[in-house]
Order: C-alpha cells, then sequence, then structure tokens
C-alpha cells in the first residue's frame, strides 16, 4: 500500500484506515495508537469509543491542508482498535463506578463490602495499559516511525510520554484542557484522567508543562503551579479573555505561550479544553473555553518557531458523530505540523 495512483480529490474510502489513506504500518511514517480506555472518568462516559469516532468519521475530510497541503504523503495509519482492551475497560470501568459512587456519598472504601482490592486491581490494569501502550510505541519509534495517540481518556497517553523520555533527554509539553490534571490519584486512581500531568511531571526528562484553556481547577492544583513556576506555566481561560477583551491580540498571547517551551515538544490535547459545543460529549465539559482555529494558531505558531513537534495525543473525544468529525480534525491538523516542523 502506498500513495501510488491514490487521489486525494477523490472520494474517501472506508478502508479501516484513517481518513481512507492508501497506508499500513510499514509504509507510512507516522503510526496512531488508539487507546479506548475511560476506567478512571469521574462524569461522562464514551471517550472509549472516541477513536472509533474518529475512525468512523475520518474519511470525509477533504485533504487539502492550508499549513501542509501535501502533508497526507507522509503516510499516516491507524492500528485497529483492540477489542480486547475494550472488554478490559467495560469491565473495570464498572468496578470504577463503585468506588466513585463510595466516595460520593462520603462513605470509606473499607466499609462492607471493602472496595480496597478492587482499588488495588483497577491500579494495576491501568498500570498494564500504560505497559501496553509503552511497548507499542516504543516498537514503533525502533521501527523509524513517529507515534500519535489517540484516547480514551486522558489518561491514555503515559506510556507514550514514558517512551519519549527515553529519546528525549529534554522536552516541553503543551497542553490544551480545561483542567490542569495535577492531581495526586485522584479518587484512590494512581493513573486517575485527572493526574496525567501530575503522573507526566514525575519524568525528569520533561522540563516544562505549558497549559492552555485552564478553567476549572482545585486549590491543590493551583497551589503545585504556583510553587512549581520554574517547570509549570498555566495560561487559566479567564484570564486570556480578559486580555482578549483588553485589546491583546491572540497571536501575542501565542508568541507568549510558545517562548515558554523548548526545542522539542509534545502536544496534549484534551478536547474539553475547546468550547463545549465543539466537542459535547466528551467525559468532563465546562463552558467557556478556546475556539479549534485558535489552538490550530497555536500549534502553527509553535511550528513557525523553528521547535520541532515530537508527538501528540487527542483525548477526551466523547461517543457522538460531530464529536469524531471535530476529533479527525485534529488530529489531521497535528499530524501535518508535526511533519511540517520535522522537515
Amino acid at each position: 500500500m502506498n500513495d501510488i495512483n491514490y487521489n486525494p480529490s477523490g472520494t474517501g474510502q472506508i478502508n479501516g484506515n484513517i481518513f481512507g489513506l492508501p497506508f499500513n504500518y510499514e509504509s507510512a511514517n507516522l503510526i496512531i495508537f488508539p487507546v479506548p480506555w475511560e476506567v478512571t472518568v469521574s462524569y461522562g462516559t464514551g471517550t472509549a469509543k472516541g477513536p472509533q469516532r474518529i475512525l468512523d468519521a475520518s474519511p470525509q475530510l477533504d485533504l487539502y491542508d492550508f499549513d501542509h497541503p501535501q502533508g497526507w504523503k507522509q503516510g499516516i495509519f491507524m492500528v485497529e482498535i483492540s477489542q480486547k482492551l475494550l472488554e478490559k475497560n467495560k469491565l473495570y470501568r464498572s468496578l470504577a463506578a463503585k468506588i466513585i459512587h463510595r466516595l460520593e456519598h462520603g462513605k470509606s472504601l473499607t466499609e462492607t463490602p471493602d472496595l480496597t482490592p478492587v482499588l488495588q486491581e483497577i491500579n494495576q490494569a491501568c498500570q498494564q495499559v500504560n505497559k501496553w501502550l509503552f511497548d507499542r510505541c516504543q516498537q514503533a519509534i525502533n521501527d523509524g516511525k513517529r507515534v500519535a495517540v489517540i484516547g480514551g481518556d486522558h489518561s491514555s497517553p503515559l506510556g507514550y510520554l514514558q517512551i519519549l523520555a527515553a529519546k528525549y533527554t529534554d522536552f516541553g509539553i503543551l497542553q490544551i484542557d480545561a483542567h490542569a490534571d495535577l492531581r495526586d490519584t485522584y479518587e484512590g486512581f494512581e493513573f486517575s484522567h485527572a493526574s496525567i500531568m501530575f503522573n507526566a511531571m514525575k519524568i525528569p526528562q520533561i522540563s516544562k508543562l505549558v497549559q492552555v484553556g485552564l478553567r476549572d481547577v482545585c486549590y491543590d492544583e493551583v497551589e503545585t503551579i504556583e510553587k512549581a513556576s520554574d517547570r509549570i506555566v498555566a495560561y487559566y481561560d479567564p484570564i486570556i479573555k480578559q486580555k482578549l477583551y483588553s485589546g491583546t491580540t491572540w497571536i501575542e498571547i501565542c508568541r507568549e505561550i510558545v517562548s515558554h517551551l523548548p526545542e522539542y515538544v509534545y502536544i496534549s490535547f484534551d478536547v474539553d479544553g475547546l468550547d463545549p459545543k465543539l466537542c459535547p460529549h466528551t467525559g468532563t465539559p465546562v463552558p467557556g473555553g478556546l475556539e479549534l482555529e485558535q489552538t490550530f494558531c497555536l500549534f502553527r505558531e509553535l511550528a513557525n518557531s523553528g521547535r520541532k513537534i515530537i508527538g501528540f495525543d487527542v483525548c477526551e473525544i466523547g461517543d457522538g458523530e460531530w464529536d469524531g468529525n471535530v476529533g479527525a480534525r485534529i488530529v489531521y491538523k497535528l499530524a501535518n505540523l508535526m511533519d511540517l516542523s520535522q522537515q
């Protein structure tokens, strides 16, 4: 499979690959790993079906990209969604729901029936998913591929971040999110969707975390950000909006955001960072947020700065057709800008 005789203006093909592109693992340069996992979600469910929603919507996209018109030629291939992982997710999600229900009603996990062994089992299962992704990303990188991840909830990419740390001695994360995700073992779950950046910051090779769009944070997270100001920079949504309303341009804000980042940058895109009209079925929607083109403008400025995008994830796409449509566009834009930044 390759691009010979492929017409990018033709009808989108439903061929099992994302965007209907004519590539397989061997011929593609970018390998996308879907992680249909949402065991620890604390509000809405459905993000485990996000990878499928993106895949289903993707063939109807037109492939001309204004930043990188020939970007599709890099070769993009999405690995088959693991049905085994989906089944494990269903099992452990039902168990996690019991723990969340107990805690939300102010009761101890040690009450009868004792749920602490269940919590330990869930944490172990999440660790196994991290290892599963780590191994697959490691193999792809060893094969000379670039890698991206589609979640699932935002806990999904941790194994990928861990293997990137084996390749890069110093890199930063640009996070789009309504939440800081800096909670320590939220609801008892070590690998909670609300703890992804807490866990990422344990990786010493990650020298900077720049968070954009935050508007739903707890006291502890704000304190963490303030104490780690040399390593974590937060752009809170209400402060961004106030600057925009006062006449500061978005392009100025984008360039300031980019200035904090090192040469190598990983983009972590939780779609709840967007205005929820764009992905209304996301797991934890919050009013406010960014427009899609605002995020693309930011990523464009990142690429134009000479920094290199070394990987990305797109997480928290909900179980909705429109969500999949928007998610597919995010994946395609990031794939093209990553390719452009590395040329």
